[in-house]
């Protein structure tokens, strides 16, 4: 076989595409030290009145979530803030900040994002890259508010993943999550817990790509039962979650 041949049959790799999947992973990973387990963005306050018992009641909050929130605002959001990083233009990934933390009024949810993206910063700032040691000092000095969504996005962005890596990356995280606090909350196996993450990656994968091409003035988020649920969350009499 001649060397033509072979470089004909070989499928195209981009340089560094282990690195960028290994980045993604590491971001995206239940055990990445952001403080998500401590957050259930509400469900608590469903499984605690009832309104959620089970893997289809948890199937339904997850998609309600997603569809409402998350994949039009945060998703949204990390993908801009990825395209900005990568591009090293830190004024712009602050507005993207500001945007976001304008749609986040529920106290404990934005409590929730910003606990998140400034661990998620630090964690950044370790690895010695100069956009992410800014980044991480404009949250410290408030020059930007730190949501988790934007500064997940900018470390990807800084690693080269792309935005829709990046957006179908930010929502199965949330998934994962959400997932991992119902198995606590409510008669959920994590066999079930397995299926329910399975079922929706078409829905994960729809709206990765929404929010990959999405402007961002066309960032949105409507979800009023989630968010009365996180209103109300701050006066269960037992919590196992901080949201």
């Amino acid at each position: 076989m001649t060397e033509e041949c072979i470089g004909a049959a070989s499928p195209a790799r981009s340089p560094g595409g282990a690195d960028v999947l290994l980045a993604v992973l590491q971001f995206a990973d239940g055990l990445f030290p952001s403080g998500g387990f401590a957050h259930s963005l509400g469900l608590e306050t469903y499984a605690q009145t009832g309104a959620v018992r089970d893997a289809a009641g948890v199937g339904v909050f997850l998609r309600t979530q997603l569809e409402g929130s998350t994949g039009p605002a945060d998703a949204v959001a990390a993908a801009h803030s990825a395209r900005r990083a990568r591009a090293d233009v830190l004024a712009g990934c602050v507005e993207v900040d500001r945007r976001l933390d304008a749609m986040k009024w529920v106290p404990e949810f934005r409590a929730a994002s910003l606990q998140m993206g400034r661990q998620t910063a630090r964690v950044a700032e370790s690895s010695g890259d100069a956009f992410m040691t800014r980044l991480a000092r404009a949250i410290d000095d408030a020059g930007t508010p730190g949501h988790h969504a934007v500064v997940f996005g900018a470390a990807l962005g800084r690693h080269e993943a792309d935005p829709e890596m990046v957006t179908a990356a930010y929502l199965h995280s949330t998934a994962a999550l959400l997932v991992n606090a119902a198995l606590r909350l409510v008669a959920v196996g994590q066999l079930e817990g397995q299926r329910l993450l399975a079922s929706l990656r078409p829905l994960i994968s729809r709206l990765a790509h929404e929010a990959a091409t999405a402007d961002l003035d066309e960032m949105w988020s409507f979800t009023p039962a989630l968010e009365i649920a996180g209103v109300r969350h701050a006066e269960l009499d037992a919590r196992m979650f901080r949201s």
